[in-house]
């Protein structure tokens, strides 16, 4: 725990408004503005089916949450917990045990080194016309889907593509004449 908190503090932490659509399939759809530049990211998170543990509430679910940079058309996923009913809260998961093995690995893939962290608090709830309005202001293609709205602060952790990129790149690698 404690090597997790350090390696989040040697990351980048955009902070931001998220504002997320609650489909009634399970999946959600909607975007990150990382402030005060207004660099606006992509989500969409699909359901993880699988058996939920007994010792978590009925509002608990995993998601497969991908994180879009519009700019350079690049995607990270990350897995998160979703708790709440039509208020979500996302955080990135604790543990996993007792879910399938799958699941796990999942949890324990990182893009290069990095841990990518979320957490999202829906401070504004938008349902029936308010959340239909906002759709077709806002996220379009989701018009007439019947979702509801979560609006509130967000911080995404680790997500650098930029320091990505410069990593792949290898510095001794031979250079072609």
């Amino acid at each position: 725990m404690e090597e997790e908190n350090k390696e989040e503090e040697r990351c980048q932490v955009m902070q931001g408004v998220g504002s997320i659509a609650l489909l009634p399939s399970g999946s959600i759809s909607g975007h990150f503005v990382h402030l005060p530049n207004s660099v606006c990211y992509g989500l969409h998170g699909t359901e993880i089916a699988c058996e939920r543990e007994c010792s978590r509430g009925e509002d608990y679910r995993l998601i497969k949450l991908t994180v879009t940079d519009y700019n350079s058309k690049r995607e990270r996923d990350v897995v998160v917990e979703c708790r709440g009913h039509d208020a979500a809260r996302l955080c990135n998961v604790d543990h996993a045990h007792g879910w399938e093995k799958d699941v796990v690995g999942m949890l324990d893939q990182k893009h290069g080194k990095r841990k990518i962290y979320v957490s999202f608090d829906c401070e504004t709830l938008k349902a029936e016309g308010a959340a239909e309005d906002h759709i077709r202001k806002f996220m379009p293609k989701l018009a007439g889907m019947d979702a509801v709205v979560n609006i509130g602060p967000m911080s995404i952790t680790g997500l650098e593509f930029d320091k990505e990129d410069e990593e792949q790149v290898q510095p001794n690698a031979p250079s072609q004449q």
